[in-house]
């Protein structure tokens, strides 16, 4: 179980290969975590994750997980809970896509709306259930900056973190109570390859940096983490600015 200052000694990481779940579990495990589960589809890069981590001292495990198959969540994700108690569940996977390709085909639209919310969505009561099931843990759901207001440059993606976001939000009261922990984590522009090529944002961030704050959330229990924190208040203000100059702003 979680020591007296949040840091699990389990970690169940739903997106093997993301940047900002792989320097959140290095950090986690140079605290105390001592087994990790990575997450996702097979590929040479889930392995050397694991390995990595291995050679940190970690007991690692790798399971196939494919967010677009959410009949598959229970079986799989079941399978990992009946190994022993998780004391963190980091929700890391999602597609950024490619705004002006996808307004053009819906198809590559639905994808990322399917991978960002409704898989999100899928894999969150799964392992939400399991969590209260064994009485404790932490739920831990990447969101975005986006999903605070929509942008012209990136609705379709944005829309799919906003819904995430208020799941997310609304999963947590109704686990208020039960020992299960959820926080949601809104990163801004976050340096990594998924961003790679991309005019980088005001306030931008590295995977370090989002691992973190996250650490700290955990550490505090918080409910909701901004990074930096500063974007709190610069979203609070940009929540409402009138659409007609929202527009014209350039972001």
């Amino acid at each position: 179980m979680k020591d007296a200052f949040g840091i699990p000694q389990s970690l169940l990481v739903l997106g093997g290969t993301s940047e900002i779940a792989l320097a959140t579990a290095r950090r986690l495990i140079a605290r105390r975590c001592r087994t990790v589960w990575l997450a996702g589809r097979p590929s040479e890069a889930l392995e050397r994750s694991a390995a990595d981590f291995r050679a940190l001292g970690a007991d690692v495990h790798t399971v196939a997980f494919d967010a677009l198959d959410p009949e598959s969540h229970e079986t799989v994700l079941g399978k990992v809970f009946a190994e022993g108690d998780i004391d963190m569940v980091l929700l890391a996977f999602g597609i950024l896509g490619n705004q002006a390709h996808d307004e053009r085909e819906p198809v590559s639209a639905v994808r990322v709306a399917q991978t960002n919310y409704t898989g999100a969505m899928s894999a969150s009561l799964v392992s939400a259930r399991a969590l209260q099931v064994q009485g404790h843990g932490s739920l831990v759901v990447l969101s975005s900056v986006a999903a605070e207001r929509a942008r012209r440059a990136n609705f379709i993606y944005g829309s799919s973190k906003a819904g995430l976001d208020t799941f997310a939000q609304g999963l947590a009261d109704a686990l208020h109570g039960t020992g299960v922990h959820v926080m949601v984590v809104r990163p801004g522009f976050v340096r990594s390859k998924m961003t790679a090529g991309l005019p980088e944002a005001p306030l931008a961030t590295t995977p370090e940096a989002v691992a973190t704050a996250i650490e700290l959330g955990l550490r505090r229990r918080s409910e909701t983490v901004w990074v930096p924190g500063v974007l709190r208040w610069v979203m609070s203000a940009l929540r409402h600015v009138p659409r007609e100059a929202f527009r014209r702003l350039p972001i």
